[in-house]
């Protein structure tokens, strides 16, 4: 196992998260559920559990599903990058009071970091030079979690989906009201309608 992949490593889950997040709508216990059985059909997780204290192989599994959820308040689990390092993963439920549920997929940064190293310079470019060098490790990274999202809605749907830094609640589908997303942006969309997703990569 490699170190990204350590449960117990604290620094691991330090530094915030590098999210695909979905706007799933308004507050709905049924429509959270289904999102929630369809990451478990999408995402190469291969076991979720309610604990970062202790490895896998110490606790049981406890499923990708509302109860868990609701339990546990985050779910934890390993999953292979697009290269096939393994890092630790999670998922949250965001429920705005009198407004939308987000469903986020996170990768935590710190051990994105241990598995990429460049990530240690993100999100603060150090020259002009490489204002945009961040874009060559994070592109890989958001075009597979954009596949999850397209994949994801066709099971569950949902309204909006980012990819990016602590993105939940950042924009709305309501902000856009069926507009394409700005020409210049930090984070990636994933903007349902008639059907399909269309995915807008991050452009700086």
């Amino acid at each position: 196992m490699t170190e990204a992949a350590a449960f117990t490593l604290a620094e691991n889950w330090h530094g915030g998260f590098y999210e695909l997040a979905l706007e799933l709508g308004p507050t709905s216990d049924a429509r959270l559920a289904r999102a929630l059985t369809a990451f478990g059909e999408v995402v190469a997780v291969p076991a979720w559990y309610g604990s970062h204290d202790r490895e896998p192989h110490e606790q049981a599994a406890v499923g990708c599903t509302f109860e868990s959820l609701r339990r546990y308040q985050h779910l934890r689990g390993i999953v292979a990058l697009p290269d096939g390092t393994p890092v630790v993963c999670g998922m949250v439920a965001i429920r705005e009071d009198g407004g939308s549920d987000w469903l986020d997929f996170y990768l935590p940064l710190g051990a994105l970091e241990r598995a990429v190293p460049q990530v240690a310079a993100f999100p603060y470019p150090v020259d002009a030079d490489g204002a945009l060098a961040h874009l060559t490790w994070r592109w890989p990274i958001d075009d597979w979690l954009a596949d999850i999202g397209r994949r994801l809605h066709a099971r569950a749907g949902y309204s909006l989906g980012l990819i990016g830094e602590e993105v939940s609640g950042r924009v709305y589908a309501a902000d856009l009201d069926g507009e394409p997303p700005p020409e210049q942006r930090g984070i990636g969309y994933l903007i349902p309608a008639h059907g399909e997703v269309r995915y807008w990569r991050a452009t700086q």
